[in-house]
């Protein structure tokens, strides 16, 4: 009885620690680099509006664009991880009105075998334009 007294400080502290997000591979890092390739970042946003030919592209099990258009794309950095995502797994966001803002929750799924593989939720959002002509 004594042993789980003296250790339930040790794994209540555990538990309180920060998350650190993984580091992105040298891949996932060229990948990133390309899709911002010559925009330019602005000031964070916590909601961006839904559109039809608005799509998520995973870049890591913690980073997703949005992107909007060749001109406008908003970088996401996923708060926990939703590691299914660097497997291909579909990324499903349930927003609670017409924008995804930052803590809607987002989860991967495997969609072949219809199995959640991760659960996260939206970060504030980047934009990264194109400078205009």
């Amino acid at each position: 009885m004594r042993l789980g007294i003296m250790l339930a400080p040790l794994l209540l502290g555990a538990c309180a620690g920060s998350y650190e997000a993984p580091r992105l591979t040298e891949k996932q890092t060229a990948e990133l680099e390309k899709a911002l390739a010559g925009k330019v970042p602005g000031e964070k946003v916590s909601c961006v509006s839904m559109q039809p030919q608005g799509s998520f592209r995973a870049i890591s099990g913690n980073i997703v664009l949005y992107k909007m258009s060749n001109r406008l794309i908003y970088k996401n950095e996923l708060i926990g991880s939703c590691p299914g995502l660097t497997r291909g797994d579909t990324m499903i966001i349930r927003p609670f009105g017409s924008q995804y803002c930052r803590g809607d929750i987002a989860r991967s799924a495997d969609l072949t075998i219809g199995m959640t593989t991760g659960s996260c939720a939206l970060g504030d959002f980047i934009p990264y334009r194109a400078p205009g002509k």
